[in-house]
């Protein structure tokens, strides 16, 4: 039997739980290969608490969403140590990015055997409606693409 050899498994990460579902499959990996993972955040969600505060600048909500998103990070990145893995992670911030292509360029940059990802697992309308960023990086990934559902 040939075994796959992965060395570097980019993650791509959020809050929700189908990218939590994402990165523990991604954690079990890079133990039984012996793998780092790179965990990549695309901040561009407004932190809850900053809604509702009137007069913001853009420099103060971009400043938000990367504080909320290194924390996610951080937070993420502590639990691949617990488990015994190296984990480098890559943050990202502005609300016209778009996840798909900003996972497909750090594959590429990062130069990642694997991509890991949680998917929502939508479909029928929603998915034409709303695209699915998991479908996209599938066509066009430099690298095979794992997937799983929350």
């Amino acid at each position: 039997m040939i075994r796959a050899m992965f060395k570097r498994i980019l993650v791509p990460v959020d809050a929700s739980p189908a990218a939590s579902a994402g990165l523990r499959l991604a954690i079990k990996l890079a133990c039984d290969q012996k793998a780092r993972l790179r965990l990549v955040h695309l901040g561009k969600h407004i932190p809850p608490a900053r809604r509702k505060n009137d007069g913001m600048t853009v420099q103060e909500l971009f400043e938000a969403m990367r504080k909320q998103g290194r924390k996610l990070l951080e937070r993420q990145a502590a639990l691949c140590r617990a488990r015994g893995v190296r984990a480098d992670t890559a943050l990202y911030v502005g609300l016209a990015g778009q996840p798909a292509k900003l996972v497909l360029a750090e594959a590429r940059k990062w130069r990642a055997d694997l991509i890991v990802m949680g998917t929502h697992g939508r479909s029928g309308l929603r998915r034409i409606v709303m695209g699915s960023d998991a479908e996209k990086v599938i066509h066009a990934a430099p690298v095979p693409v794992l997937l799983t559902r929350k």
